[in-house]
């Protein structure tokens, strides 16, 4: 059975846009629902400690290729 995860694609965009399109989509889900973010922006791995740590979120993954950088990240409970 695969989960249902949101994806949100950030390529492009530089410092704090990745983020804040990732805490608006993450916003309207349930606990424990799971967001995959695609970021072009190298600052992004900070930026994205940064966001779960402060938030509660869980990171899951980082995964980079080149220049895209992809994030999994589990929504807080609560």
């Amino acid at each position: 059975m695969s989960e249902d995860i949101t994806l949100v694609d950030a390529s492009g965009l530089k410092c704090p846009l990745p983020v804040l399109k990732a805490r608006k989509a993450i916003k309207g889900l349930g606990a424990g629902a799971q967001i995959r973010v695609i970021s072009t922006d190298p600052a992004s791995p900070l930026d994205f400690k940064h966001f779960c740590n402060t938030s509660g979120h869980e990171l899951l993954d980082i995964a980079e290729e080149g220049e895209r950088i992809e994030f999994l990240i589990r929504k807080a409970a609560g």
